[in-house]
């Protein structure tokens, strides 16, 4: 269990301060869970004070009971920690095995059976065995990806972290991702942070959204497709339309007979055709910025 109260960071001082996370109230629990939130909202930050390399302003932050602004504490959940950042800086002259076992030396694997047993484990794990000796130059973004989540891995961690990571890869590479991270959970803790909706919709029963430092929802996908829920509608033009303001396209397709529109928000006035239609994640996702900028 992760149990976090009041947590706040601010970077910098006096009018030149951000303020990054804003009183972060959550309880995270075992299994996979999703942050989600757009660019900037403060997600790779609270990941960042998750893994102990960004020490929180204030507020408290349990991982299994130990406390995050002791360096006891730290240390303790780093030997628990796997951690896969936004960007994780790679050697591309080392093979994938070797990548991954300088990284298990980094984190206490002294041993070099041990070391060598646990490296070829995650890289079959992840699908690489077969690419172990090949320089991580050549390797695909989807491979290095995993290249990446096989070091996270690497000390047989009960708490993963991912940050965004199946950004800039391609649908096959994506699924298959997901399905690893699903895989991991089922004896571990695993946090994605992503700002990708269907990613948390395919992977996560239990996921809360983060948008400018403060937590706007907690709860299932259900509960927040079902926000929406009258607030979406389905409408076709014969030209393009302008919907009026408080309205959000979330698709548009072109069909024989016209534009097919998608919106969320009131009962559009620009489109007297407009049926209510079946909210979806990502229409949830969108009526929940909606009511946040409206309060």
């Amino acid at each position: 269990m992760i149990e976090i109260a009041g947590l706040t960071k601010t970077y910098g001082r006096g009018r030149k301060s951000a303020r990054a996370l804003c009183g972060i109230d959550l309880q995270i629990p075992s299994g996979m869970f999703g942050l989600l939130g757009p660019n900037g909202a403060g997600k790779t930050t609270l990941m960042r004070i998750l893994a102990g390399i960004v020490n929180p302003s204030g507020g408290t932050l349990r991982v299994a009971g130990r406390d995050l602004r002791t360096e006891a504490g730290k240390r303790a959940t780093k030997s628990i920690l796997g951690y896969l950042p936004q960007e994780l800086g790679m050697y591309p002259e080392l093979t994938a095995a070797q990548f991954v076992d300088y990284m298990a030396i980094l984190k206490g694997l002294d041993d070099p059976r041990e070391r060598a047993r646990r490296v070829a484990e995650v890289l079959e794990r992840v699908a690489l065995e077969k690419v172990a000796d090949r320089k991580i130059k050549g390797f695909s973004g989807g491979m290095k990806r995993r290249v990446g989540i096989a070091q996270a891995l690497v000390n047989d961690p009960k708490l993963l972290i991912v940050d965004e990571p199946t950004a800039g890869l391609d649908p096959e590479e994506r699924i298959r991702f997901r399905n690893l991270l699903v895989n991991l959970a089922a004896d571990r803790t695993v946090i994605l942070s992503t700002h990708i909706v269907e990613d948390i919709g395919q992977t996560c029963r239990d996921l809360a959204v983060l948008a400018r430092g403060r937590i706007l929802f907690r709860g299932s996908p259900a509960e927040l497709i079902e926000a929406a829920d009258g607030h979406v509608w389905s409408a076709t033009s014969h030209r393009l339309e302008e919907p009026e303001p408080g309205l959000t396209v979330v698709s548009m397709l072109h069909l024989a007979d016209g534009i097919q529109y998608r919106l969320v928000g009131p009962r559009p006035a620009s489109f007297p055709s407009a049926e209510p239609a079946r909210p979806g994640l990502e229409d949830g996702y969108v009526r929940l910025m909606q009511s946040a900028q409206e309060g």
